[in-house]
């Protein structure tokens, strides 16, 4: 019992964390769009189910915290239907009701009757306040603690590796890889895992001389630093790690800095999707709840094995849970983006009809178009929970668990 109490401390708190903070930067995008464009909100929710906590504030919104934190939401005024999809003729309904009941004026404060910009606004600032939330945390690490320089010098070259067959030497140094710059040997690996069989174009400074080299990723086992080994691209080179610096950014620098990783991550998400939809790259990549889990665990377990004391171990708590809550953040956004119902990406799309044939789109057809995404998006998240179950070996986590 005390090792399950342990893994939960280690595994479960830190994730609701990260969760937490995700979720809720995400939901106050909607919600503080909504309140600068004057829109009634009856409710915001961070989980779901029944509350755990509530209260209601004195613009009249609900505040509730739900039992289940896996998600939230914001309901709008008028917003009955679950699904949110009223076309014609049930707009023409509520405007009459809402009339008789408050006057004409009140019509701007409803979200169904807001302009059609003032209604995509709201929907996209959900994903963008993600994003937003990620170039503040990369930009502030920036400031604060500076960028790891570390030229990426080939100390050691595998026999018969990818490396070798290409021309690759000890003492070259990569310096640009498809036409981004390298600074560190974790930006060779960062190009790369994604790349197998893709030809990738190096720039090399080898003595002052600069040439390029083309080299071919293949699959095979790569470690990373948490200790596990997955299957992704190699290229079979050892890294010099000496001389390691810290460049630290001023406010402009690090917010450009931050702007260019959350880009990073979007770009990779896409190239990686890309990969997957032409099969050229397996969908083991996916996770889900678990494998986030698994992550913000790992993560703890690793802070408390090489923290030295109590500061440092909430210091480099912090840290790792900030770059965490960055990336999953960009993947939040992004996922949210996606031109799928029940998705933000969704709503945006059947705005986009709207403001093309002038009216919305049926509502019938909206209802379906939901259920098909909803199919889909659980779909993807069943997915990736075994894909987590594969990774995490499920039974044999559980069965040590009550050991």
């Amino acid at each position: 019992m005390i090792g399950f109490l342990q893994t939960a401390l280690m595994y479960v708190v830190p994730f609701l964390i990260v969760l937490g903070v995700v979720v809720t930067v995400h939901e106050l995008g909607h919600f503080l769009a909504a309140k600068w464009l004057g829109t009634k909100i009856d409710q915001f929710s961070i989980g779901f189910g029944r509350p755990v906590a509530s209260w209601r504030d004195r613009s009249g919104v609900q505040w509730r915290i739900g039992w289940l934190p896996l998600g939230g939401y914001v309901r709008f005024a008028g917003d009955d239907n679950a699904a949110s999809v009223p076309d014609t003729d049930d707009l023409d309904s509520m405007r009459r009701d809402l009339v008789a009941r408050e006057g004409e004026a009140a019509l701007d404060r409803y979200f169904h009757f807001k302009p059609l910009w003032q209604r995509a606004v709201i929907t996209a600032a959900g994903p963008i306040a993600n994003f937003l939330l990620a170039v503040v945390i990369f930009a502030g690490l920036l400031m604060a603690l500076g960028e790891p320089i570390q030229s990426a010098r080939v100390a050691r070259v595998e026999p018969g590796a990818p490396a070798e067959r290409a021309g690759l030497r000890p003492g070259d140094v990569l310096v640009a890889g498809e036409g981004r710059t390298i600074r560190t040997p974790a930006d060779v690996k960062q190009l790369i895992i994604l790349r197998s069989g893709l030809p990738t174009d190096f720039t090399v400074d080898r003595g002052g001389q600069v040439i390029h080299l083309q080299v071919t990723p293949e699959r095979g086992d790569v470690a990373d630093g948490l200790g596990r080994v997955q299957k992704l691209g190699r290229i079979g080179v050892a890294f010099d790690d000496s001389a390691v610096t810290f460049e630290r950014y001023g406010p402009l620098e690090a917010v450009a800095g931050g702007v260019q990783r959350t880009q990073d991550v979007v770009v990779t998400t896409v190239f990686y999707i890309g990969r997957m939809i032409s099969g050229r790259e397996t969908a083991d990549q996916l996770s889900g709840p678990l494998g986030m889990a698994q992550i913000s665990g790992d993560l703890t377990k690793q802070n408390v094995k090489y923290s030295p004391d109590a500061s440092a171990l909430v210091r480099n708590g912090l840290l790792t849970l900030l770059v965490l809550v960055a990336n999953i953040s960009v993947g939040i956004g992004f996922l949210n983006l996606l031109p799928i119902p029940v998705l933000d990406g969704g709503h945006l799309l059947f705005y986009g009809y709207e403001a093309i044939a002038r009216r919305p789109l049926a509502a019938k057809v909206q209802a379906a178009g939901y259920r098909v995404g909803l199919a889909l998006v659980l779909g993807l998240m069943l997915f990736a929970t075994w894909n987590d179950l594969q990774r995490l070996r499920v039974f044999n986590l559980f069965g040590g668990l009550f050991s």
